[in-house]
C-alpha cells in the first residue's frame, strides 16, 4: 500500500473520530431522556469532551512524546474505545461526563498526531495537502455526524452511533498497527514553553477572541435540536436536514474564508465574520418565528463563524512564524475552552431562562470578540506610529 492510501486511512478515522464529538449534538435532547436530566444538563457533556481535549490531549501528547508516531495514534485509539465502552454501559449522567473526558482525550492526541503522521507519509513539497485531507476528515464529521447522530437517534437509540464508533474504533487499530510505519516523532516542546508565548500580550489577546467567537458558536451549535424544535415545531420531521445544511455551511465558511483573506486582507475578513455574526444572531434574537427567515440567518452565522476559523489560524501565525506549531496548538485548545465555556453558559440560559435566549448570549460573546479585536487594533496602530 503506498502512502496516500495510509493517509486516506488517517484521514477516514479522523472522520468517525470526530462523529465521537459531534454527533451527540443532534441527539442532545434524546440522550437527556434516556439518563433522566434536563437537556441543558447534558449539554455539559459538550463541556466534558471539549475540557478533556483542551487540557488532557496535549498533557498527554507531551507525556509519550518519546514514542514513535504509530504507538502514539495506538494509544489516542486505545482512549477512545475506553471511552466509546463506557458510553455504551453508563446508564448515569457523571459516568458518562467521564466517558466524554476519555473520548475528548483520545480525540486529540489523535487528530494531532495525524498530522505529524500524514506530513511525513507526504511526498516532498505536499505536506500541507496531506495535513489537509486530516483536517477535511475531521470537519467533515462537523457536517454529516451531527445529521447522522440525529437520524439514528430517532430511528433506534442514540447509543447505537457510538456501537459503530467503537467496531470502527477496532478495525482502526488493527489498521494503524499493520499499515502506518513506525515513523519517530519530532521533539515534543514542553508544556512551559508553549504556555510561555502566552506572555504576549498581542498573541493572548488574539486567542481570547478566538475564544469569544468560539464560546458564541458553542452555545447555540450544543443546542441547537432543542432551539429548532422551540422556534420551529412545524419542521420537527426536517431538523436533520437543518442541521446537514447548517454542517455545509460550515465547510462554506472554512473555504469562504481563505478566499477573502487572500482577496481583502486578514484584518477584514475577521472584522466582517465577527461583525456578520453579531447582526446574524441579533436578528436571530427578534424571535421572527419564521422558517424562511430563521433558517436563512442561522445558514449566514454558521458561515461568518467558520469564516473565522481558518484567518484566524492564518493571523495567529503571521504574529508568530517562528512558532507556528505552537500557536496552532494553543489556538486549538482555545477554541475547546470556548466549546466547553459555551456549553455551559447554554446549559445555565436554557435550565434558568429559555431555550429561545442561546441567540442573545451568543450575540454578545460575538461582541465581546469583535470589541476586544478592534482595541487591539487601534492598540497595535497607535504603537506602530509612536515607534516609527
Amino acid at each position: 500500500m503506498n502512502n496516500t492510501w495510509k493517509i486516506y486511512i488517517l484521514s477516514l478515522i479522523s472522520f468517525f473520530v470526530g462523529t465521537s464529538q459531534f454527533g451527540i449534538v443532534g441527539m442532545l435532547d434524546k440522550i437527556a431522556a434516556s439518563i433522566d436530566v434536563p437537556v441543558s444538563t447534558a449539554g455539559q457533556l459538550i463541556t466534558a469532551f471539549a475540557l478533556g481535549n483542551a487540557i488532557g490531549a496535549p498533557i498527554v501528547i507531551v507525556a509519550v512524546s518519546k514514542w514513535s508516531l504509530r504507538k502514539q495514534l495506538l494509544l489516542a485509539l486505545a482512549i477512545i474505545f475506553s471511552g466509546i465502552v463506557s458510553t455504551l454501559v453508563t446508564t448515569e449522567f457523571l459516568p458518562l461526563m467521564a466517558a466524554r473526558v476519555l473520548l475528548g482525550i483520545g480525540t486529540g492526541v489523535f487528530v494531532v498526531t495525524a498530522y505529524a503522521a500524514s506530513a511525513k507519509l507526504a511526498s516532498p513539497g505536499k505536506q500541507g495537502s496531506a495535513m489537509a485531507n486530516v483536517a477535511l476528515g475531521f470537519s467533515s464529521s462537523l457536517v454529516m455526524g451531527v445529521p447522522i447522530g440525529r437520524v439514528i437517534a430517532s430511528t433506534y437509540d442514540w447509543k447505537t452511533i457510538f456501537w459503530i464508533i467503537g467496531i470502527l474504533s477496532i478495525g482502526a487499530l488493527f489498521a494503524v498497527a499493520k499499515m502506518i510505519p513506525d515513523m519517530e516523532s519530532e521533539d515534543s516542546v514542553p508544556l512551559s514553553q508553549r504556555l510561555a508565548l502566552l506572555k504576549s500580550p498581542q498573541l493572548a489577546l488574539m486567542l481570547c477572541v478566538t475564544f469569544f467567537v468560539f464560546l458564541g458558536f458553542s452555545v447555540i451549535d450544543t443546542y441547537i435540536t432543542p432551539y429548532l424544535a422551540a422556534i420551529l415545531p412545524q419542521t420537527e420531521h426536517g431538523i436533520s436536514a437543518i442541521l446537514f445544511a447548517l454542517g455545509i455551511g460550515s465547510v462554506v465558511g472554512s473555504k469562504f474564508g481563505g478566499l477573502l483573506a487572500d482577496r481583502i486582507g486578514t484584518f477584514r475578513t475577521l472584522l466582517g465574520a465577527m461583525s456578520v455574526q453579531m447582526i446574524a444572531l441579533l436578528l436571530l434574537s427578534a424571535d421572527f418565528n419564521s422558517i424562511l427567515i430563521s433558517i436563512p440567518l442561522l445558514m449566514i452565522w454558521v458561515i461568518a463563524c467558520w469564516t473565522f476559523g481558518p484567518t484566524q489560524n492564518f493571523n495567529l501565525v503571521s504574529l508568530v512564524p517562528g512558532a507556528s506549531s505552537i500557536v496552532l496548538s494553543l489556538n486549538s485548545s482555545f477554541v475547546q475552552l470556548g466549546f466547553a465555556a459555551g456549553a455551559g453558559i447554554g446549559g445555565m440560559a436554557v435550565g434558568g431562562i429559555s431555550v429561545t435566549s442561546i441567540t442573545w448570549i451568543s450575540a454578545i460573546s460575538a461582541a465581546c470578540a469583535l470589541l476586544l479585536f478592534i482595541s487591539l487594533h487601534l492598540f497595535i496602530h497607535k504603537k506602530s506610529i509612536i515607534e516609527s
